[in-house]
């Protein structure tokens, strides 16, 4: 038992993706400090302060209803959204594209159309030579 425990816990799968919790982890923290050190500075500025609308809410029938924190969670969630896409998805976009713009690893072989390796004398899928 311990044996096969062994083999599913140092599985490949299961490595992978506990480094991706632990870099997702750390990563999740950068953005959460760029948004609250840096993007809420910024709308500080630009309107005088950081609003909280924490303490916003509603009574119906005696029953307290607190949509402000609501409110923060969201205008929160779309600066960090902000923060991902302008910092590492337009990045990370432009990036691939320029390492597209090399000098390309397959070609079509002529008879069915498939993508090979330049290199390659014969179609892995056909089997038609390829000059």
């Amino acid at each position: 038992m311990l044996k096969e425990f062994r083999q599913f816990a140092f599985r490949g799968n299961m490595v992978d993706l506990a480094v991706g919790i632990v870099v997702g982890t750390a990563f999740r923290d950068i953005i959460n400090a760029l948004v609250k050190d840096v993007l809420a500075p910024i709308i500080g500025a630009v309107i005088g302060e950081v609003p909280d609308f924490a303490s916003l809410s509603f009574v119906i029938n005696k029953s307290r209803f607190m949509y402000g924190d609501l409110i923060n969670t969201s205008i929160t969630f779309a600066l960090i959204f902000f923060a991902l896409f302008f910092f590492v998805v337009r990045p990370m976009n432009m990036l691939v594209e320029h390492t597209k713009k090399t000098a390309p690893l397959t070609k079509k072989c002529t008879e069915c159309l498939s993508e090979i390796p330049l290199e390659a004398k014969r179609c892995s899928y056909c089997g038609q030579v390829v000059a």
